[in-house]
């Protein structure tokens, strides 16, 4: 994470050293650091946030293992009706280009004391999984991966995942077919105890996956989400007109108007007032906010029930009081 709410954090420039096709609609990408350095340790489950072309930055899973420090390895899925960022690293990106990225930053780690590990995967959620089980290999830990995706022409990693994860896989395809979706219900019916749970993948596997493990104790499920979830639609905003709310900048004594069509972080922007982001739909924590007054409408996906007592997301959620006051 960066040093603090607001506060940037160093970035690293590292070129393109590889560029392949994984399988349909994904490529992976091999980033190295020209002079041949080790790059920054990470851990099982991390991303890095990547400097796009286009002026996006978009978060990608690290998915080589932890232990190789001369290279990252990250897979991006070509996404239809997507907001660009994935079409510029298919199109734009080639061997020997560019990239600025973050040091590597972990919202998905793993449990390694526990005494078994149950990973679950659909589609390009695959790519953190893969870095957990390289580690889980390595420190010699019983785990299982469950790998679901539309067809084997896009799953990526089949040849790896034959060699790395032998004997403890299972793969499930469903031709796009609701009728043959795995059953997660079934599968995450019996909790055993100091078993762990990790779950990466499209909105609908992550909904089924959540109600799936609703009854396993909340410190064993862990999950990594592409996007925030839709906002509540129960959830009525504020009560100024047309969903608008007030944040008071209270270091700065200003009060602005977030209306409807506009994020907290879009705000602060029009008024002149920078804010660190990244991903700019509440996945990643970057731009977490301490707040000081007034009632959260938290759409975020990363915080936990703890900081969202102190902290909210900017670029995402939205108050359910007339006035927030953030502590900026």
């Amino acid at each position: 994470m960066a040093d603090g709410p607001g506060q940037p954090t160093a970035k690293l420039s590292l070129a393109v050293r590889a560029v392949r096709t994984e399988a349909q609609r994904i490529k992976t990408f091999e980033l190295i650091d020209r002079a041949g350095r080790e790059l920054p340790a990470f851990t099982a489950g991390a991303h890095l946030d990547v400097e796009v072309p286009g002026g996006f930055v978009r978060q990608y899973s690290l998915c080589n293992s932890p232990s190789d420090r001369r290279r990252y390895e990250i897979a991006v899925l070509d996404v239809e009706d997507g907001r660009g960022g994935s079409r510029a690293m298919h199109t734009q990106v080639r061997g020997d280009d560019t990239l600025w990225v973050s040091p590597p930053r972990n919202d998905f780690p793993l449990r390694e004391d526990a005494r078994r590990h149950l990973l679950v995967a659909g589609g390009i959620g695959i790519t953190p999984i893969m870095s957990m089980l390289e580690r889980l290999n390595s420190i010699q830990a019983c785990y299982a991966v469950v790998y679901c995706t539309r067809s084997p022409q896009q799953t990526a990693f089949t040849d790896r995942l034959s060699r790395v994860a032998a004997g403890r896989l299972t793969l499930h395809h469903d031709y796009g077919d609701p009728e043959r979706s795995l059953d997660i219900h079934a599968l995450l019916a019996t909790w055993e105890p100091d078993t762990h749970l990790y779950y990466c993948g499209p909105s609908g596997m992550m909904a089924a996956a959540a109600a799936a493990a609703a009854h396993w104790p909340p410190e064993s499920v862990h999950s990594e989400y592409f996007t925030a979830a839709p906002p509540p639609a129960a959830q009525a905003g504020s009560d100024l007109p047309d969903g608008a709310f007030e944040v008071e900048l209270a270091r700065r004594g200003v009060v602005l108007t977030v209306t409807a069509d506009k994020t907290i972080v879009e705000t602060l922007r029009d008024a002149g007032i920078e804010h660190e982001t990244s991903c700019e739909a509440g996945v990643c924590a970057t731009c977490r906010t301490r707040y000081l007054a007034g009632t959260p409408d938290h759409r975020d996906v990363i915080l936990d029930d703890a900081e969202r007592g102190e902290y909210l997301t900017i670029c995402c959620s939205r108050s359910a009081t007339a006035r927030l006051v953030l502590d900026l």
